[in-house]
């Protein structure tokens, strides 16, 4: 134990004036602590319900009061045709859809069984489970609650079926859609795409620049006659090219392992791709300008990291955060490549689908960039 005592003293003063250290070890664990407590919640409530009304008198009404009362639902929009219905799940703005026929309180009223049909996205198994569940518990109780009524008042059956036997007032058609199995690979693997892509780059990017900044190997690079643009374009158009490769690999292991096949257009898929990996660059760029060392690029990628698989969609569903935790959401690249990734693969969603994530993304990307190059142009002067 010869110089323990100054070797401890050492590394004491070492810490002490490391300040960054003393910020990622005792302040960010509280804060995100704080951050990902209240973000963190697994109840299943307010799921954006699309209804298509053909019916639109009291009976009707009345049913969807209901599915909103529940608190499992909540009117995400009220729709007047066939389209705008399907559209409203295929883009994802909606993870259930309720469609009421025209002659829904007319058969109700001469005492014949209605239908009601009721479409949910299955990509997400613990949403669509919960939204199913709810659907059938509130239309039998509903039916129930009629033919009570019905019951007392004529002492009959309130309704019968095709050949004369009592049967409940409404029927459920219930529909799961692009995941009827509710396979929950079909929801986490294509997110996972996104996460690995993001952490791949980000530390690739980041933690290269910085290496090249320790050994002097850059600031070599900074008195040659290269251009700026030149310098970045030469250092990250390999990354990029891996990032594509990489791409290519977890997207065959995802359609051939895990059988998860991609409903969408493929050239969508790669095109929309190629502006999450030109942002997680231009994020990566961004790290290596504020870190000093290889250990500082990697407290800032884990800084980044950790957001992005609690807070992006990835585990836990965005609409159950409180709105500070869903702004904060909002301005993480991830958040909208996994809605893309998710409408293409899942739901087979065109660009229209897709329009409020791509210019989310590509939001998200121009502001990045420019403070990477702001910064970078910053360092090489």
């Amino acid at each position: 134990m010869s110089g323990f005592l100054a070797v401890l003293l050492k590394e004491f003063a070492h810490i002490r004036r490391d300040r960054s250290t003393i910020v990622f070890v005792l302040i960010i664990p509280a804060l995100q602590l704080m951050i990902f407590g209240y973000a963190i919640d697994v109840t299943i409530e307010n799921i954006p319900l699309v209804v298509y009304d053909l019916d639109g008198r009291s009976d009707s009404r009345r049913l969807t009061e209901a599915l909103v009362n529940s608190g499992t639902f909540r009117i995400e929009d009220r729709v007047q045709d066939a389209e705008a219905f399907r559209r409203a799940l295929t883009s994802g703005k909606a993870k259930a859809g309720v469609l009421i026929p025209a002659d829904y309180s007319e058969r109700l009223l001469h005492g014949e069984q209605a239908h009601l049909q009721v479409l949910i996205d299955g990509s997400d198994s613990q949403v669509a489970t919960t939204a199913l569940n709810t659907v059938n518990l509130l239309v039998n109780q509903f039916a129930v609650e009629r033919a009570r009524g019905i019951a007392m008042q004529r002492n009959m059956a309130p309704a019968r079926d095709d050949v004369g036997d009592p049967v409940l007032a409404i029927e459920v058609r219930s529909r799961l859609l692009y995941n009827p199995s509710l396979e929950s690979a079909r929801f986490f693997v294509p997110g996972l795409v996104a996460i690995i892509l993001q952490l791949v780059l980000l530390f690739l990017t980041s933690f290269s620049i910085v290496r090249e900044l320790e050994m002097g190997t850059l600031e070599q690079l900074f008195v040659t006659p290269v251009s700026r643009g030149g310098l970045l374009f030469g250092k990250l158009t390999p990354y990029a090219l891996l990032a594509f490769l990489e791409l290519m690999i977890v997207l065959t292991v995802m359609t051939t392992i895990f059988a998860v096949p991609i409903n969408g257009s493929i050239p969508l898929l790669l095109g929309l791709s190629a502006l999450f990996i030109v942002t997680v660059l231009g994020l990566g760029l961004l790290i290596s300008t504020l870190a000093t060392s290889q250990l500082q690029s990697m407290q800032f990628s884990f800084l980044v990291m950790l957001p992005s698989v609690l807070l992006s969609g990835f585990m836990f569903p965005r609409a159950e955060m409180p709105l500070p935790i869903y702004l904060i959401s909002m301005v993480l690249p991830v958040t909208y490549f996994l809605e893309i990734l998710r409408g293409i693969i899942l739901r087979g969603a065109d660009l229209i689908d897709l329009i409020p994530h791509v210019i989310g993304l590509s939001v998200i990307c121009l502001i990045i960039l420019t403070l990477s190059l702001t910064r970078f142009r910053k360092q090489v002067a």
